[in-house]
C-alpha cells in the first residue's frame, strides 16, 4: 500500500473517530470533541478530501483519497454498531434528518461544509495555529452543514438501508468539492 493510502486510511481514521465522539456525546459537546478529528488530520499530514478537494487538480489521486477515508469510516462505522447503544441511536437519527431534507438542501448544506473545512485548513497552513481548525469544526456542526467522510460513519451505524442512500451520498461528495473551491474561485493562492 502506498503512503498516500496510508496516511488517506489514518485521514479516515481520525475524522471517524471525531465523528463517533460526536456520536457519544452529542450537541454542543459532541460538535467540540469532533474537532479532534481535524486536528488529528492537519497536525500528522494525513490526507482528508475535504481538506484536499480545493487544493488538488488531480482528480484521480484525489479519489483515492476520498476511497480510503470512506474505507477507514465504515470501519469506524461497524464499530459503532458492535457497540451499539446510544451513540448507535444518534446516527439513525441524524441519518434519518438528512435523508428527510432532499437533495438541494443537502447539496447546499454539503457546499457549506466543505467551504468551511476548506478555509480552516487553509487558514491552519497560512498561520500555523490551531485556532481555525478548533472553530471550524464546531461551526459547520452547529449550522447543520454536511460532511462526506463523517457521514459513512453515520451511515454505516444507523445500519438500514434506504433508497435514498442512492442519491444522498453523491449530492453530498460533490457539494463538499464545490464548497472545498469556492475560497480557491474567489480568492486564487496567487492573489495572497
Amino acid at each position: 500500500m502506498s503512503k498516500d493510502n496510508r496516511l488517506s486510511l489514518l485521514a479516515g481514521i481520525l475524522i471517524g473517530l471525531g465523528a463517533y465522539g460526536f456520536l457519544a456525546l452529542g450537541g454542543i459537546p459532541g460538535a467540540v470533541i469532533f474537532a479532534f478529528g481535524l486536528v488529528g488530520v492537519v497536525l500528522s499530514g494525513s490526507l482528508l478530501y475535504t481538506g484536499k478537494a480545493g487544493v488538488m487538480t488531480d482528480i484521480g489521486a484525489l479519489t483515492l483519497i476520498w476511497l480510503f477515508n470512506v474505507l477507514a469510516c465504515i470501519l469506524i462505522g461497524l464499530l459503532v454498531v458492535s457497540i451499539g447503544g446510544e451513540p448507535q441511536e444518534r446516527a439513525q437519527a441524524v441519518v434519518d434528518g438528512r435523508l428527510a431534507q432532499g437533495p438541494w438542501r443537502s447539496f447546499l448544506r454539503a457546499i457549506g461544509c466543505g467551504l468551511i473545512i476548506d478555509l480552516s485548513v487553509w487558514l491552519y497552513r497560512k498561520s500555523n495555529s490551531l485556532v481555525p481548525v478548533l472553530f471550524g469544526v464546531p461551526l459547520f456542526i452547529v449550522c447543520g452543514f454536511y460532511h462526506s467522510i463523517a457521514d459513512v460513519v453515520y451511515l454505516v451505524a444507523a445500519w438500514k438501508w434506504s433508497p435514498a442512500i442512492l442519491w444522498y451520498y453523491p449530492v453530498i461528495v460533490i457539494g463538499n468539492y464545490v464548497g472545498c473551491n469556492v475560497r480557491r474561485i474567489v480568492i486564487p493562492d496567487k492573489l495572497l
